[in-house]
């Protein structure tokens, strides 16, 4: 179980932020001169170079916006203008991608990160851009909400890359992706004209994801740990109906695979900031936002409790809570992770996630009152990346183009690197772990008084 440190803030982690900052600064420029323009996208390292990785295009955002992250922490324009070049050149493709559901990873990450330093000042204004802005974050909002799959009840769920059988639990934080849209008054045109609401496809996707992908230990879920997540959720293609929870990248469909439920815990999280943004009237059809906030809200602590109670000492997490390994470890959560171990990886890249998610859940019960229980989650965030700065996560090898260590891509499709004289993956970064410390980082740096704080949807234009 994570041993939350209480005594922690984010001013007491800004030195290890400068020093942080210094390396992804390294990593950044080793990757740009490694990975030159009409190359394949970087995925995760091998013996420390990135390489990529043939599934879906899901990464190039995360590299481009890592750039802009950079630049937003530190106001180095050179990395400005090194993501502003990379979102024209090469994210184009990523706008109009019918084919995958990771539309909040590629393009909030690029288009939105530069729409929202405007709008927070830090870019000056310009009409142009802004539309140019706003009119990606559009076309990418009505693109994604077009992978659409109907469930019995007539609600339904924006589809997997597998196809319309298929919901998966990440794709919960690439909502923003029709947050942003909607936000910006879009909407999808279908056929004879008709007008289809981004909100009503996001508050249905999100609200499905919540009721056919995490437990609750009550109802339906009585035999189930509360706050287990499902990657995946099939349903029949025919009539909608609910079939069975699956996976693709964990090791079952009935263990939690750790980045998933830190997908969950974070975009969950996101979207609750966001609702509290909009008018109320728009929520009017669903019985009003308090009802939606219900939902979302018990998704979210239901995450971030499991997670805080499945988790090592140190904050780090095994790949699956379920992996067979486990067994051989001890016991394994009362003691901080060993990447090192010779029977189960553990998956960095899921704490960065999570990291955001239990930070932003706390400030967010925090913003409501909740003054108690948002130090829980506050703390147990901050700790969590109090150990992502250190060793053995931190890379501080200038050889090394990854920034954190000891993430896992795919350990069923056995596309991890094993060094030589080890059993499991270990040593390696993703581009999405990185990405996502980095924007951890970020907020944290934020808290402690150092900008606005920081949410995808930025100051209201």
């Amino acid at each position: 179980m994570l041993k939350i440190n209480n005594q922690l803030t984010a001013a007491d982690l800004l030195a290890r932020l400068k020093t942080f900052w210094a390396l992804s600064e390294n990593c950044l420029d080793s990757i740009e001169e490694g990975c030159p323009p009409g190359t394949a996208s970087p995925v995760f390292t091998v013996q420390g170079q990135y390489t990529s990785q043939g599934w879906t295009e899901w990464t190039q955002g995360f590299q481009v916006g890592s750039a802009l992250v950079q630049f937003d922490a530190t106001g180095n324009e050179r990395f400005l203008e090194l993501g502003r070049k990379k979102t024209v050149e090469v994210m184009a493709t990523h706008l109009t991608h019918a084919g995958v559901h990771d539309h909040g990873f590629n393009n909030v990450s690029t288009y939105g990160n530069l729409w929202r330093l405007m709008n927070e000042g830090r870019l000056a204004e310009d009409p142009w851009q802004r539309s140019f802005y706003e009119l990606a974050l559009k076309t990418s909002g009505g693109v994604q909400a077009n992978r659409w799959a109907t469930t019995s009840d007539g609600t339904g769920y924006i589809y997997s890359f597998n196809g319309p059988q298929s919901l998966f639990v990440d794709t919960i934080r690439s909502c923003r992706a029709l947050a942003l849209a909607h936000q910006l008054g879009h909407v999808l045109m279908t056929e004879r004209d008709e007008r289809v609401s981004l909100l009503q496809r996001l508050v249905e996707h999100a609200t499905n994801t919540a009721r056919f992908n995490i437990w609750y230990g009550q109802g339906r879920d009585t035999y189930d740990l509360r706050g287990r997540t499902a990657h995946e959720t099939i349903f029949n293609t025919k009539n909608g109906e609910y079939r069975c929870p699956s996976t693709q990248q964990g090791y079952s469909p009935f263990t939690t695979w750790t980045r998933g439920l830190a997908w969950a815990m974070l975009g969950y999280s996101e979207l609750l900031e966001w609702l509290a943004t909009r008018p109320e009237d728009e929520f009017a059809e669903w019985g009003g936002s308090q009802k939606i906030e219900t939902v979302f809200l018990k998704a979210a602590e239901a995450t971030c409790d499991f997670y805080i109670e499945q988790t090592p000492s140190c904050g780090i997490p095994y790949w699956d809570t379920g992996a067979p390994g486990l067994a051989k470890l001890g016991d394994y959560l009362q003691r901080p992770a060993d990447p090192f171990n010779p029977y189960e990886p553990v998956d960095s890249s899921a704490a960065a996630i999570a990291a955001q998610g239990l930070i932003r859940f706390g400030c967010y019960l925090q913003s409501r009152a909740k003054v108690d229980s948002a130090r829980r989650y506050l703390q147990a965030g901050l700790t969590v990346l109090d150990t992502l700065l250190g060793e053995p996560y931190l890379s501080t090898d200038p050889a090394h183009q990854g920034l954190i260590l000891h993430s896992v891509y795919h350990r069923p499709n056995d596309w991890d690197y094993v060094p030589e004289e080890c059993s499991v993956p270990c040593g390696e970064s993703s581009m999405w772990g990185d990405y996502h410390a980095r924007e951890v980082a970020l907020y944290v740096q934020r808290l402690a008084g150092e900008g606005p704080y920081y949410t995808f949807f930025g100051s209201q234009a």
